[in-house]
C-alpha cells in the first residue's frame, strides 16, 4: 500500500510542473488557457487568482468536463501543490493533454508579487 506522500510524489513524476513565475509571464503574452483553483470552498471564498475557476479537488471527476475542454490548455493550482498535482494526474488520465500543476500554489503567486481576489 501507498501513502498519500507516495501518492502525491508519484502524480508529480507523471504530470508537468509550472512555477507561479511562469504563469505570470503566459498571462503577460497573452497566452490563452484555462486557471483551475481545486481548493476547497472555504479556500476559495478567502481569494483566488483572478479569472480563476473554482472546480473542487473532491469534485474535479464530476464537473471538469462542463467546465474545461479537453483540448484547452489548462493550469491547476491549490494551496501548495499537492492537490493540483493528483487533479493534473487525473486529468490526463481523462484525456486532457496540456495540464500542469503550479508548485507552491496559490501561496507561490502570491510571492511572485500576484494579484488576489475575492
Amino acid at each position: 500500500m501507498k501513502t498519500g506522500h507516495q501518492l502525491i510524489d508519484d502524480a508529480k513524476k507523471r504530470i508537468k510542473a509550472i512555477t507561479a513565475s511562469e504563469v505570470m509571464q503566459m498571462r503577460e503574452r497573452g497566452e490563452d488557457f484555462a486557471i483551475i483553483d481545486v481548493r476547497e470552498d472555504r479556500e476559495w471564498n478567502l481569494g483566488h487568482l483572478p479569472g480563476a475557476v473554482h472546480v473542487a479537488r473532491g469534485t474535479l471527476e464530476g464537473k471538469i468536463e462542463g467546465a474545461v475542454p479537453r483540448e484547452r490548455k489548462v493550469v491547476l493550482y491549490c494551496a501548495r501543490g499537492n492537490r493540483s498535482a493528483l487533479a493534473a494526474d487525473t486529468m490526463r488520465e481523462m484525456g486532457y493533454r496540456d495540464v500542469a500543476s503550479m508548485t507552491g500554489g496559490i501561496q507561490s503567486w502570491v510571492d511572485a508579487g500576484g494579484e488576489i481576489e475575492g
